[in-house]
């Protein structure tokens, strides 16, 4: 008997890793969606007896999914395969209805894992060989370089969730290819009205090399010395140590993520603190002098219920690109 199977996911390297992952063995029709709500349309049509969920996605998002599951009272069986692994995370969709809880990069093993703890198959004959499930989907660079920042972004957030035992706020990563007036363009976007201090952290491995900087609104020390249970003052060395302490977390734990995906060594210069409580604009322009065109990565990260606010850009030189793409590549096929 065929299976359908629905898989919801913004990212179309994602979803094509979710298909593969599928036992080969196993007789399944299946549907993708882009986005929560042409998820629930797919289910309202009947299809998806097992619904492979993501959870950061534009329009409607994998919590509401689940929401709207659970309201309509649907019957598909949940697996949230998503990069954002905070303790929390897994404690909310698991409450939502969720049947499990996979973290990207997905693969095989896991799937088989699941399957045969909840007995989800048994072994058929498959109507579609495992490479006719993906044929018609195609992945672009970007689509790579936006699944690879989502799951380093994830595994910096579970780091400081876990740090600071509060829940991680995360956007989906924003992509582009700038030249340097496009960049500056694009920073005065990215900037607000606060003051803010800066983090810049050079990496260089594999032919690929770039610049990582934190921008940290100067609203945010006081809610971070709190969670970290800071008592005193906060001076300017306090809230210099706190900067250093974040900018480590986000950037080192971000940049592992990416080079393990990669399969890549960064070696890390030495963290500099830039100019202190200047305009954001200000603070970005300064460092960008030496960028003619970059590969930019924006991650911002928020606190849920705290005035924590930073920015986290990953910029590529344009040297890098061609062996990003060539690591890219390997994924992607």
């Amino acid at each position: 008997m065929t299976t359908s199977v629905l898989i919801c996911d913004d990212s179309s390297l994602a979803r094509k890793q979710m298909a593969r992952s599928l036992p080969v063995d196993w007789d399944v029709d299946i549907s993708f969606a882009v986005n929560g709500l042409e998820g629930m349309k797919v289910l309202s049509e009947g299809k998806g007896d097992i619904l492979f969920l993501d959870l950061n996605m534009p329009e409607m998002d994998g919590y509401e999914v689940l929401t709207a599951i659970r309201e309509q009272q649907l019957s598909t069986m949940v697996v949230v395969v998503s990069g954002d692994i905070q303790p929390e995370a897994y404690d909310r969709v698991i409450a939502l209805g969720a049947l499990d809880f996979v973290k990207k990069p997905v693969d095989s093993t896991q799937i088989q894992d699941i399957f045969h703890k909840y007995g989800i198959y048994g072994k058929s004959s498959p109507n579609q060989p495992v490479e006719q499930r993906v044929s018609n989907l195609e992945v672009n660079y970007e689509d790579g370089y936006q699944e690879v920042a989502n799951i380093a972004m994830g595994r910096a957030a579970d780091l400081l969730a876990r740090l600071l035992n509060v829940f991680v706020i995360l956007p989906i990563p924003n992509i582009n290819m700038f030249e340097k007036s496009e960049l500056q363009m694009a920073l005065r976007d990215i900037a607000d009205n606060d003051n803010v201090s800066g983090v810049c952290q050079g990496f260089i491995g594999s032919g690929i090399a770039g610049e990582a900087l934190l921008i940290f609104s100067d609203s945010s020390f006081d809610d971070i010395a709190e969670l970290m249970k800071f008592e005193g003052e906060i001076d300017e060395s306090v809230q210099l140590e706190l900067l250093m302490d974040i900018s480590s977390i986000l950037i080192g734990s971000c940049l592992k993520g990416i080079a393990d995906q990669l399969d890549v060594n960064f070696s890390q210069g030495h963290p500099i603190v830039l100019d202190r409580h200047i305009k954001a604009f200000d603070l970005l322009n300064q460092n960008m002098s030496q960028l003619n065109k970059t590969l930019a990565i924006e991650i911002e990260y928020k606190i849920e219920n705290k005035s924590i606010d930073c920015e986290l850009l990953l910029l590529f030189t344009e040297d890098s690109i061609p062996s990003l793409n060539q690591k890219i590549s390997y994924l992607v096929d």
